[in-house]
């Protein structure tokens, strides 16, 4: 206890708060561009000339390229130094956002999309690291609460912010934002960070074989997740080749842990109890938080007709709740048990989802109001907590590894999400529209009445029929909708059991020490 109290005197200095300011305000940056511009996306597509296929890869790009570089965050911060890191990033983030609005090609928009993922992949896992090393350990919680606003609200706000600026002006301004954002970071980080002197001497002694290995692998895997569904899975030998340089990617990483005595990513800490619970519990939360803003807005766009403002507005609805509880976040962290606050979280996003699941074919957006208030306050009594637990998992030393870690199995969770979705969307829908027709007796005296008397009222037969055809699509598009939220209850589920694997946080302020 007497060891403890040096650290509890310690407090922040205002360079060291300036610090966290700048890590929290890149990493908003790179979280909202996740997701800016799926509302323009339609948009996009017509004015640089792309199919709906190759549209998505404005959106995949990104994904892939930050998931890749998150891991790789600590190693390269090593070896620039912090702040050096951190202004080529936000340099070459702005310049990349730049190309990005200007592009008038498909190429050109990839490649500035991959830019970006690249760079703002660089600034997501930097914030959890300055915390960890400019904060004392009572202080971490504010920190803590700051990030993990970014975190979720970054994906959320991504498509009004994206849907607002098309709407009122133009699609080019969802990345032209990034500038004026990107020169106030600069400024902060001059101000805030010391210079370190770059490593690079650590270019020679790099884990060279886990470092392509990371890239094939989670490159690779992101790929097939993202595509899978859409090139028909193995039936493409695509999807076949990229399956096989995943694979072997990762045996290259895994080959990097053994032979190499600093390896580009310390995956030992996945045997830590705590951090491969939270690792786990990161995933299936980004599963939750990308899977609901994706699914919700679709919902509401087939089947309530909501432009996508409309549908960004209610994704929205969560973050009301995480914005009024945050300022009382610090005080629960040091306060509140972390298995209580987590299992609550738990329980209010399950019951969420599961009121998801009775829409209609007639919901509109007002019938997701109370499940997305609820998912709010759910979502940051989960995050909130694992933040602070990744944190404390790890020595100070190894705070870059675990901040990678816990970013990219988030973003992981989120590509799962989408991946499950896509296949499950296109099976159930199918599945579903079957049924009902087969149930259907064509021959049936009630049915041919029916169809006689639309007739009149449309003008003919084909109009009845198209009626018809349209009406067993919407019903069958609704059940597949509620099929995917079970789909999400059930992920819930299998990782709950996981929190009685957490440590208890130190209450009431007092330090613990690392391990």
């Amino acid at each position: 206890m007497n060891a403890a109290q040096p650290e509890t005197a310690q407090r922040a200095s205002a360079a060291d708060w300036l610090a966290v300011a700048a890590g929290t305000l890149g990493a908003m940056m790179a979280m909202l561009d996740i997701s800016i511009v799926n509302s323009a996306l339609p948009i996009i597509q017509g004015e640089i000339g792309a199919s709906g296929t190759e549209g998505t890869w404005i959106a995949t790009s990104f994904i892939v390229a930050e998931i890749v570089i998150i891991p790789l965050a600590g190693w390269l911060q090593r070896l620039l130094g912090l702040r050096n890191f951190l202004i080529i990033a936000t340099i070459g983030f702005v310049l990349f956002s730049m190309i990005c609005g200007m592009a008038q090609t498909l190429p050109v928009m990839i490649g500035g999309r991959i830019g970006q993922g690249i760079t703002g992949g660089a600034l997501i896992p930097t914030a959890m690291t300055i915390i960890a090393t400019r904060l004392p350990r009572h202080q971490q919680p504010v920190g803590n609460s700051l990030f993990g606003a970014t975190a979720i609200l970054g994906p959320i706000m991504g498509p009004v912010l994206g849907g607002w600026l098309t709407e009122n002006w133009s699609w080019h301004y969802a990345f032209f934002l990034n500038l004026p954002v990107g020169v106030a970071l600069l400024l902060l980080l001059f101000v805030a960070l010391p210079h370190e002197r770059a490593r690079l001497d650590l270019i020679g002694e790099a884990d060279w074989l886990g470092v392509f290995g990371l890239i094939l692998g989670l490159g690779g895997l992101t790929v097939v997740l993202e595509e899978g569904e859409r090139e028909q899975w193995f039936e493409s030998s695509t999807i076949i080749w990229l399956t096989i340089t995943a694979v072997a990617g990762f045996a290259m990483l895994l080959a990097g842990q053994m032979r190499s005595e600093r390896p580009v990513i310390r995956l030992r800490l996945l045997l830590d109890r705590q951090f491969g619970a939270v690792f786990i519990m990161a995933m299936m939360i980004g599963m939750v938080i990308y899977g609901t803003s994706y699914v919700i807005p679709q919902f509401l766009t087939a089947i309530a007709h909501y432009n996508a403002l409309q549908s960004g507005q209610i994704v929205l609805l969560s973050g009301i709740p995480m914005v009024l509880m945050m300022p009382f976040m610090p005080w629960a962290i040091r306060t509140v048990p972390i298995h209580l606050s987590v299992l609550v979280g738990l329980a209010l996003l399950i019951l969420s989802t599961y009121i998801e699941t009775s829409l209609t074919s007639a919901s509109t957006g007002a019938d997701f109001v109370d499940s997305q208030l609820m998912r709010g306050v759910g979502t940051i009594c989960v995050m909130m907590f694992l933040n602070q637990a990744a944190i404390r998992s790890v020595p100070t030393s190894l705070a870059a590894d675990a901040s990678g870690l816990y970013n990219a199995a988030r973003n992981l969770g989120g590509s799962f999400a989408l991946a499950g979705i896509a296949v499950m969307q296109d099976q159930r829908l199918w599945l579903h529209s079957r049924r009902m027709e087969e149930n259907l007796a064509a021959n049936g005296l009630g049915l041919q009445n029916y169809v006689d008397m639309q007739a009149q009222a449309l003008g003919g037969h084909e109009a009845a029929y198209r009626m018809i055809e349209q009406g067993i699509y919407t019903q069958a598009l609704t059940m597949t909708y509620i099929d995917l939220f079970w789909m999400l209850i059930i992920a819930i589920l299998c990782t709950a059991p996981l929190v009685f694997f957490l440590r208890p946080l130190p209450q009431h302020a007092a330090p613990v020490g690392a391990h």
